[in-house]
């Protein structure tokens, strides 16, 4: 583990002692990051489960079948966007739950 000193303003030092009601700012800190990745992960996981509604499959069994099958309606731009914001989601999914 990386260790550093930051130096943080009262006021912020303030806020995260009463938004957290801890007092120290070290714990308070970890605190307020594991809430937003925790609010991040359900965004995350509402617009996954969206693609998952929208093709029927989770993402790896979708991956399986855009790299094997060639289907004309994966060359559509919407089909090449939505892989991709896919993909990004569940690589950011993976990188949160490894940060929590």
């Amino acid at each position: 583990m990386i260790e550093a000193t930051v130096v943080l303003p009262k006021e912020t030092t303030r806020a995260l002692t009463e938004l957290t009601g801890e007092t120290h700012t070290d714990v308070a800190l970890t605190l307020m990051m594991r809430d937003y990745a925790r609010q991040e992960l359900a965004k995350i996981d509402a617009t996954l489960r969206r693609y998952e509604e929208k093709y029927g499959m989770p993402f790896e069994a979708y991956k399986r079948m855009w790299e094997t099958e060639d289907q004309e309606e994966h060359y559509t731009h919407q089909a090449e966007w939505d892989y991709l914001e896919w993909e990004s989601l569940v690589t950011r999914r993976k990188r949160l739950m490894e940060a929590i």
